[in-house]
Formats: structure tokens, C-alpha cells, sequence
């Protein structure tokens, strides 16, 4: 590493050229280089220098690709705040968690890397290192559960693909529902969608009714609407992938936060919240037991959008949400 241009680089704040330079520095795949470099940088902001980008695109880059004990090293509390997603995920995604373990210490920011493991196919039930409290869920994926979609993070972007979904047919409501106070479902329903409205530019609504999911999208004040009826596993990993996003602009929370999340929202529909944690199997006969719907008002959507509606068919009672922020 040219340790005289990384210091001119510092001194004269040229963002761009630090930019390259993490870039060769990860192409020669020096990370003691790259993490003297996080470091002057951290010591420049002390002076006044508006290099804190660079230092947390750095780490960014040593959890995303370096060894290891590297990327464990930045997965710490507090770190990544700005990164496109938080370290522990961007760690995970590219590192097996035999890589990681070793090296990272006990705490929160360990179990949520487990747990992104754990969405990505590993079975991590017999690993007693990993602090059960931090997030209730089972360190396996259930049978039933879907392949829930992952962040793909790269050297500079990152992707979050949504579920496939079936096509969508236009569809006359009918009456609105006759509205239901059910505080419950509907707080679990709006926390999936909470970063969006408290932290980006989002707008949500949602309503319980008595009657169908049409009934609940038309007591939003709609009479027609697209629907695509969707089985559990797809509308959970919809669920799950609503949830681990921050919207257009804010922080985003992991696919195992949408997970949980996601879980959570079954629970809270289905009244088994005061079996929380809900058994792998029960939560998956409840799942399969609710009718979901995909549906959207038919005009330029865009951005992040979600439009859920859920129907219990052995209640009587449905629910809808629509929520959409725009890029």
C-alpha cells in the first residue's frame, strides 16, 4: 500500500480518490491496508475532515469481502449506519457461519448474523453460542416456510428482490366491510411497514372488517382493484420481505427482522400471540389456513409498494393494508 498518496489523499479530502483506493486495495485483497485506511480516516474526522463516508465504505467492504476474522470485526454495535444495509447482513450473506463464529463476540449483533444464516439454509438449532432472547426464532427454516428472498449486496449497490408472484385480475369489491376494532392484527400488520412512514416518505392505511378480503380493500374507499391470490408461502416470504426493508430511505432491518416479523403478523391474525413463540407447526396451520391476496389500485404503483389483504375465512373477518413509498 502507497501510504504517502493514501495521506495525500486524506489531506486534500478527495472522496473519490479514497473511493479508488479502497477499491485497489480490495482488488489486491490487502485488508490490513484497508483497515488502516478506516482507521486514518476515523482519526481525519476528529480533525474536521468529511471522511466519515469513506471509513464506513471501508468496513462496508471488509464485511462484505475479506476473511473472516475481518468481516466479524466490524460487525460491532453501532457500526454501518449509513452502509446499504447492516453489517451483520452484509456479513452474512457472503461468509458460512463457520467463517464468522469464531470471531464474533457474544451479543446481539452474533445472534442477528446466526439468524441471517439461518434464512440463507443453515441449520444452526444445535449451536448453543447463539442468545436465544435477541430474536425469537427457530434457528432452522420449517419445512413449510418459504425460500425467503435475500439482500444481494455487491461492491457498490445492493439488490432486494421481491417474491414472484402470480398475475393479478381486475375485480369489483362490492360493499366495504363493516369496520372491526381489532388494535392487535392491525399494529402488527402496520409495524412491517413502520420505517417507511417514520423514517422514509411513506403513507399507509389499513382497516379490520367483518367479511371477505374484497370487503377490507373496498373499506380503504376502493371499488375495483387488481387481486392475485396468493398461497402462504408465498405471502410470508412477501411478508418477511416487507418487513426487512426500511422503504425508499430508511434503515433498512434484515431479512431475519422480517422474518420474525412476519411470524409475528400470522400470530397477531390468528390470535396466538399469547403462545408467543409460536410453535414452527402451528404457525404454518395458521398460516395455511388464512386466505391472502395480493392487490394493487390498478395506477402507476412504483417505489416500495405493499397492498396485503387477509381473509379468515372460519371468523368471518378480514383485513387490509396499503402502504407505498416513493423513491
Amino acid at each position: 500500500m502507497d501510504r504517502g498518496a493514501l495521506v495525500d489523499l486524506i489531506e486534500g479530502n478527495d472522496a473519490d480518490g479514497l473511493i479508488r483506493f479502497v477499491d485497489g486495495l480490495c482488488a489486491a485483497r490487502d485488508w490490513d491496508g484497508l483497515v488502516e485506511l478506516r482507521d486514518r480516516c476515523e482519526e481525519a474526522v476528529e480533525r474536521g475532515k468529511q471522511l466519515w463516508a469513506i471509513a464506513e465504505f471501508a468496513e462496508y467492504r471488509l464485511a462484505l469481502e475479506a476473511p473472516g476474522p475481518y468481516a466479524a470485526a466490524v460487525v460491532v454495535e453501532g457500526s454501518g449506519r449509513f452502509s446499504l444495509g447492516p453489517l451483520w447482513e452484509v456479513a452474512a450473506s457472503t461468509h458460512a457461519w463457520a467463517e464468522l463464529a469464531p470471531h464474533l463476540p457474544e451479543g446481539p449483533m452474533r445472534a442477528m448474523a446466526a439468524h441471517e444464516r439461518v434464512v440463507r439454509g443453515e441449520d444452526l438449532r444445535t449451536d448453543g453460542s447463539i442468545d436465544p432472547h435477541v430474536l425469537e426464532m427457530p434457528l432452522a427454516v420449517a419445512p413449510w416456510e418459504p425460500a425467503y428472498p435475500v439482500a444481494v449486496y455487491r461492491p457498490d449497490k445492493a439488490d432486494f428482490p421481491e417474491p414472484d408472484f402470480p398475475p393479478s385480475q381486475w375485480a369489483e369489491l362490492g360493499s366495504a366491510g363493516l369496520p372491526l376494532d381489532d388494535p392487535v392484527a392491525l399494529d402488527a400488520l402496520w409495524e412491517l411497514v413502520r420505517p417507511w412512514v417514520d423514517q422514509s416518505n411513506g403513507r399507509a392505511e389499513s382497516t379490520a372488517v367483518e367479511g371477505t378480503a374484497p370487503a377490507a380493500v373496498a373499506a380503504l374507499g376502493l371499488r375495483r382493484a387488481r387481486l392475485a391470490r396468493l398461497d402462504a408461502t408465498t405471502a410470508l416470504a412477501w411478508l418477511a420481505w416487507t418487513g426487512a426493508s426500511g422503504g425508499a430511505y430508511g434503515r433498512r432491518r434484515g431479512t431475519p427482522v422480517g422474518r420474525h416479523d412476519a411470524w409475528w403478523s400470522v400470530a397477531a391474525l390468528c390470535d396466538l400471540l399469547d403462545d408467543w413463540p409460536v410453535a414452527p407447526a402451528a404457525l404454518g396451520e395458521a398460516a395455511a389456513s388464512l386466505h391472502w391476496y395480493r392487490w394493487d389500485p390498478g395506477d402507476a404503483v412504483g417505489g416500495w409498494a405493499f397492498h396485503l389483504a387477509v381473509e379468515d375465512p372460519r371468523e368471518g373477518i378480514a383485513w387490509a393494508i396499503s402502504a407505498a413509498d416513493a423513491v
